[in-house]
């Protein structure tokens, strides 16, 4: 295993020192899953569930979440973030919701954690706002599905 790149030389913690990597254009992907009852489904594609318009205040949610990163999760680095979208789709055969986020940025370190964050807190989001009508929801599944632009590209950004 490579040494771990926020310790220091006696262990603690400690922001990454990105100031010598070049900028670069860095696009992540990350999706994930929100299971649910079939019921709980019909409700939000019929507009019946009890607190409102589900999907886009939890697409909304997600794209707020990714620029609070860095407040979130410590040794973040904060960026300047040219693009998220996040889109909830209802897939009838999971039952549930698939999540998935993009974020893009010029800098000197990659978008990833601004993916994942937004793809949590839109399932997060969902689950409170259906939390009334299906006790039994969960959560799975939140993974990074593509990134590009650093050290390397991967998946299908």
């Amino acid at each position: 295993m490579s040494e771990l790149s926020h310790l220091d030389d006696q262990g603690r913690a400690r922001m990454v020192d990105v100031s010598d990597k070049p900028v670069t254009a860095r696009t992540a992907t990350a999706g994930g899953r929100l299971i649910c009852a079939v019921e709980t489904v019909a409700l939000v594609r019929e507009g019946r569930t009890p607190k409102g318009a589900v999907i886009s205040t939890a697409e909304l949610a997600g794209i707020m979440a990714a620029k609070q990163t860095s407040t979130l999760i410590p040794l973040c680095h904060p960026l300047a973030l040219t693009k998220v979208a996040v889109a909830i789709a209802i897939d009838d055969a999971l039952p549930g919701f698939v999540i998935s986020a993009e974020v893009r940025t010029s800098g000197q370190t990659g978008v990833e954690m601004e993916a994942l964050t937004a793809v949590s807190v839109a399932a997060l989001t969902l689950y409170d706002m259906l939390k009334a009508v299906d006790k039994a929801m969960r959560i799975e599944g939140i993974a990074v599905t593509s990134k590009s632009g650093g050290k390397g590209d991967w998946g299908g950004a």
